[in-house]
């Protein structure tokens, strides 16, 4: 390994969706195993005395937590794993250190930059939406080489309900404004899923079926529907990142 690995935090409890969500950020950032650090928050505990500086950028999955539930709402491994990302983000934005936030992710950093995120707009059932580029988008480098609009893989509760405070607009949705943003020059965070294709939403789709995502009654639609996105530009801007990166 050549360079600083990317530390990859995962929020996913279980084994399966976690493996094959690791196994989609590899394939589609074009990332060898080597190249990363991988934690499962479900499982490890964050160092307080954690290096950035170890590392080539900071990539965050998905999870079936919501950053709005109550505290009295959540498990105590949802507690944890909230606590474990939050801690990282004032050294994060601090120094601008490059970090890319997905689906969760964008909760995460909204919420500590002092935004509402919540459940009363622009949530998202599974499946696939068309995103577009804003003007901020169109001359940030992690959107370089793709088109106006393309197909965005989505799935989640709550969303940002505004723009936080010093942030760039990059994508939207025709459901859900703030599909991708920036925070300084190396920040990010996206409310899609990037790493995902079809089958990587037929395995959570199975997985979470009776999550509250969607009627299960209707999994398989959903399933069929998945494999018809073209997941390439999508996963374009997880490539983008890494490449700047490394």
């Amino acid at each position: 390994m050549a360079g600083k690995p990317f530390l990859i935090l995962q929020l996913r409890p279980e084994t399966a969706a976690s493996d094959n969500e690791y196994e989609a950020i590899l394939t589609r950032g074009g990332l060898e195993a080597s190249e990363t650090r991988r934690i499962r928050l479900d499982r490890e505990t964050l160092s307080e005395a954690l290096d950035l500086d170890a590392y080539a950028g900071v990539i965050v999955g998905g999870g079936p937590g919501c950053v709005s539930d109550p505290p009295e709402e959540k498990s105590a491994i949802e507690s944890r794993i909230e606590g474990a990302v939050l801690a990282l983000m004032p050294e994060i934005t601090r120094r601008d250190f490059p970090f890319m936030g997905c689906c969760y992710g964008i909760g995460i950093l909204a919420h500590h930059l002092g935004a509402d995120v919540a459940k009363g707009r622009y949530s998202e059932p599974v499946g696939v939406v068309r995103a577009k580029i804003e003007k901020a988008g169109r001359s940030d480098p992690l959107l370089s080489g793709l088109p106006e609009t393309f197909d965005a893989f989505v799935g989640h509760k709550e969303a940002v309900q505004q723009l936080p405070p010093d942030c760039a607009h990059l994508i939207s949705s025709p459901t859900c404004p703030y599909q991708m943003i920036r925070f300084g020059e190396n920040v990010y965070a996206t409310q899609f899923h990037p790493e995902a294709d079809g089958g990587v939403f037929e395995v959570r789709i199975n997985i979470y079926r009776h999550k509250g995502y969607f009627d299960p009654q209707e999994a398989d639609a959903l399933i069929a529907s998945a494999h018809t996105g073209n997941p390439e530009h999508g996963s374009q801007i997880l490539r983008n990142f890494v490449a700047r990166y490394r």
